[in-house]
């Protein structure tokens, strides 16, 4: 889970329902089926501060996310990319990604809305395969996650087929950014989702 500001919005300890926004998204993650575990790259200097809020976290001196990606990734394995500003991220979607990225024989299951835009922070990544990616985008000077999907051989997997099967699928991309937003999940959190 990425929980590493590189804007001033970001701020992955909003409280929602009095609890910080990237905890609830840690408990989502680990009710999903096929998450073992979930890392938290934070910056070295903030472990003191989230260090209050959860446990497993990797503190980085990193310029932006890219980087710590590329210093945190293990060098085998599959992982499961998140941001710690989505609480309502839907642990069944999780699981339907996960058990669909088994299925395939590509580097990366990334979804996607129609008119092109990937989510490549909730995308399934073989660990090797993405580490190479961030390489390259660290080589050619990119600093935005999005740079990762050309460089990988992924299969995107459409967001509004997905809601016409499950309207909430949708809900598990949204990011808080601002009160209004916090407001909103906590109502939604409220309801039961």
């Amino acid at each position: 889970m990425l929980a590493f500001p590189e804007r001033k919005w970001e701020n992955y300890l909003l409280s929602i329902n009095e609890e910080p926004m990237m905890r609830i998204v840690e408990r989502r993650l680990l009710a999903s089926k096929r998450i073992d575990e979930v890392i938290m790259l934070i910056r070295k200097n903030e472990l003191k501060k989230f260090s209050l809020h959860t446990s497993n976290l990797k503190p980085l001196d990193a310029k932006n996310k890219l980087e710590a990606l590329y210093k945190a990734l293990p060098s085998s394995g599959e992982v499961f990319l998140v941001e710690g500003n989505m609480p309502l991220i839907m642990p069944f979607l999780v699981n339907y990604l996960s058990t669909m990225f088994y299925e395939l024989e590509y580097e990366a299951l990334i979804p996607g809305w129609a008119d092109g835009t990937l989510e490549v922070t909730h995308g399934f990544y073989d660990s090797k395969a993405l580490k190479n990616a961030i390489e390259v985008c660290l080589l050619e000077n990119e600093r935005n996650l999005n740079c990762i999907a050309t460089h990988l051989d992924y299969k995107k997997i459409s967001i509004e087929e997905l809601s016409r099967r499950n309207p909430k699928v949708t809900l598990s991309f949204f990011k808080v950014r601002t009160v209004f937003d916090v407001k909103f999940a906590e109502e939604n959190l409220k309801n039961g989702l």
